[in-house]
């Protein structure tokens, strides 16, 4: 058998400790009501799909080289004696920037082009005179070729006469020996005859003066030989001293050819010094108006005043484009690199634009422009991060019309989705998020994002 103890009721008025403890507070099942919901609704957000990306800064601008800002130089050293633009003006491709004038001695004279000019006219004129004196020396030249082979001829008819005068006084000669001979015979045989009484002094005298006869012929022949072969020998030598003597000539004369050749070379190269000199005269002068490259917005302007004197090189002033292709350059951490590739979704948040983001539901976002990365740059930056360009994606709605170049832009690379509670694991972890390529179903994770893992 139970006792019952039961508390009187005049104890809740006398015990405060007791009432706390015992009396049900006013509000308690609403406030339980409300943690419960609270706990589903944290579960049910836990739940909620959550788009990965790649949060980067960056600022606008374009691919194309020739419509990024572009500073304007002087190519010349000079004064600047005139300006045609101001800060923040307009400009057109072609208009005249600055004019700038000369301060080199070398380029002051005003008619240094026609001086130039005249020295080029006199030096063609020259180039005529030494190729006329060419042509008369190589005319001299031939001229002296054909004397000398008609000489040559001459003395080599002459040398044939001698030949056979030669030969003739040869054959004089050996009959002169042969009469010689046969006087002696008979001489001889006279005086025989003479000493044995048959002949008489007068024959014996007879045959005698006919030996003496004989002898002189023989001399004469003999004589009248080696003249005639001293002759010929003569001739043959005045043929070869005449041969060299026009070689000579030919030869002094086809030096002097060939030096009249030489002095017209060096003319036509100090011809093409001083054409040059005159082309470089002439561009230099172009380099007097400074114009604009390409249309745009001046801003900038290095120099001030009238008279100041530039360098070669010095900036003048900055010329921005209006107009041009617009592209955001982001830069990735090295971590992120290997999860973003060509052709991946972007949102863009430029500044200056209000926008409303939520960087897990880009969906939900307000504010912000859609663009695809067309390329990344395979060297690390010297900010220590990979640069990777973003152009507009041509299936979502056109970027404002008012992007500034070189204004701030913030870039989401959106990667895969997955529940939330799975993001809050992955970053407690230090995990890279999940990746997949173009194409892929958001369910599958590629390879690469698995290695990243490990």
């Amino acid at each position: 058998m139970f006792l019952e103890n039961k508390i009187p009721a005049d104890a809740f008025g006398k015990f405060k400790s007791l009432e706390t403890v015992m009396i049900e507070p006013k509000g308690y099942g609403r406030r339980n009501r409300w943690i419960i919901f609270t706990i589903v609704g944290l579960v049910i957000v836990l739940c909620l799909p959550w788009t990965q990306n790649i949060q980067s800064t960056g600022q606008i601008s374009t691919l194309n080289p020739k419509q990024r800002p572009q500073q304007i130089n002087s190519i010349i050293a000079g004064r600047i004696s005139e300006w045609r633009v101001k800060d923040g003006q307009l400009v057109q491709k072609g208009d005249t920037l600055a004019l700038i004038t000369e301060i080199k001695e070398d380029y002051l004279d005003p008619s240094q082009l026609i001086r130039v000019d005249e020295q080029i006219k006199a030096k063609d004129a020259s180039i005529d005179f030494y190729q006329n004196k060419a042509d008369a020396t190589s005319s001299q030249a031939v001229t002296l070729e054909t004397s000398r082979i008609l000489k040559l001829n001459q003395l080599a008819n002459k040398v044939k006469q001698y030949t056979l005068l030669v030969q003739s006084d040869s054959i004089s000669y050996l009959a002169a020996q042969n009469q010689l001979k046969i006087a002696d015979q008979q001489l001889a045989r006279q005086k025989q005859l003479y000493d044995a009484g048959l002949k008489s002094l007068t024959e014996f005298e007879q045959r005698q003066q006919a030996y003496q006869d004989a002898l002189s012929k023989k001399i004469g022949a003999e004589n009248k030989f080696y003249n005639s072969k001293n002759e010929l020998l003569n001739v043959k030598i005045d043929r070869a001293a005449i041969d060299q003597e026009y070689a000579e000539k030919i030869l002094k004369t086809t030096g002097d050819r060939f030096s009249t050749l030489s002095e017209m070379a060096t003319t036509q190269s100090e011809i093409a010094k001083l054409k040059n000199q005159l082309s470089n005269y002439s561009i230099r002068r172009g380099f007097y108006v400074i114009i604009a490259p390409q249309s745009g917005q001046v801003i900038r302007t290095s120099k001030s005043g009238i008279g100041e004197t530039v360098k070669d090189g010095d900036p003048l002033l900055e010329i921005v484009p209006v107009q041009f292709e617009e592209a955001v350059e982001i830069f990735i951490d090295p971590f992120d690199l290997p999860l973003v590739n060509k052709g991946q979704k972007v949102r863009l948040q430029f500044d200056g634009f209000p926008a409303i983001v939520f960087s897990g539901w880009p969906n939900s976002s307000y504010g912000t422009f859609g663009g695809k990365i067309a390329t990344v740059d395979p060297s690390i930056s010297i900010n220590g991060k990979f640069r990777a360009w973003v152009i507009p994606d041509e299936n979502e709605k056109p970027w404002p019309t008012m992007l500034s170049y070189g204004s701030g832009a913030k870039g989401i690379a959106l990667l895969k989705d997955v529940p939330v509670i799975y993001e809050l694991w992955r970053k407690l972890n230090g995990f890279p998020p999940e990746y997949y390529t173009s194409g892929n179903n958001n369910n599958n994770a590629t390879s690469s994002a698995k290695e990243a893992k490990k």
